[in-house]
């Protein structure tokens, strides 16, 4: 995290206004609704009914995986997202398509799995200037994202998040509110984001540990 930047937080895979709501009254800078196969799954037309609800500055990302442009672009317009996150190998082109067609007001973030081709592929998400953050996240054979498995945050420390990228570095994966002050200290990432590490059941929020999250992150960027 650089200094004199805010740590930047993000709540995952939310599936109603309440709990969408709940990250916002916390503190969080954005909220995220799965667009792709997920227990936590929910549809264009479910997302367009809840953030109209939220508050104007606190950003609504759409994720998707392997998704095209026109799905994107369509599912963007109708649930009034600012953000999109990209689970995608082929996504060069597609987030130059999704800048043209709706510029500086979408936030384009890309997902890279931490592992033994993850600093090539910061590398290469960093020569494409259309994409605004790079999120690096856990991953297994049967999900890209929301396993509750944290990667080795030393050893991405040395290889990734070592100050050598100049995109904004978001950390993901196995967080929760009693290790996110660790990895923080450890990582000094621009952003973090958590989702099934603030559940009480899969796709519902627990106030008390979103609460706690959001607080904990705060007061550990606070000390950097």
């Amino acid at each position: 995290m650089r200094s004199g930047l805010s740590l930047w937080v993000k709540i995952c895979a939310n599936t109603s206004l309440e709990d969408a709501q709940l990250a916002a009254d916390a503190g969080a800078d954005a909220v995220g609704f799965i667009l792709a196969p997920s227990p936590r799954r929910v549809t264009p037309e479910q997302v367009a009914a809840i953030t109209p609800h939220l508050p104007p500055a606190i950003e609504k990302i759409g994720v998707f995986v392997d998704a095209d442009l026109a799905t994107i672009s369509d599912t963007v317009a109708l649930a009034g997202l600012t953000g999109v996150q990209l689970h995608s190998s082929g996504s060069d082109n597609l987030a130059a398509q999704l800048r043209a067609r709706f510029g500086l007001s979408l936030r384009i973030l890309q997902v890279i799995h931490f592992g033994e081709e993850a600093s090539r592929q910061l590398q290469t998400v960093s020569a494409n200037p259309f994409v605004d953050a790079v999120l690096v996240d856990s991953r297994t054979a049967s999900a890209v994202g929301g396993t509750g498995i944290s990667f080795d945050w030393h050893a991405a420390r040395a290889t990734i998040f070592d100050g050598g990228s100049a995109l904004k570095l978001i950390a993901a994966g196995g967080l929760n509110p009693g290790n996110v002050t660790e990895a923080i200290t450890t990582l000094r990432p621009w952003g973090v984001d958590v989702a099934s590490g603030v559940e009480s059941s899969p796709g519902r929020k627990d106030g008390q540990k979103v609460r706690e999250f959001v607080a904990n992150a705060r007061a550990a960027s606070a000390r950097q």
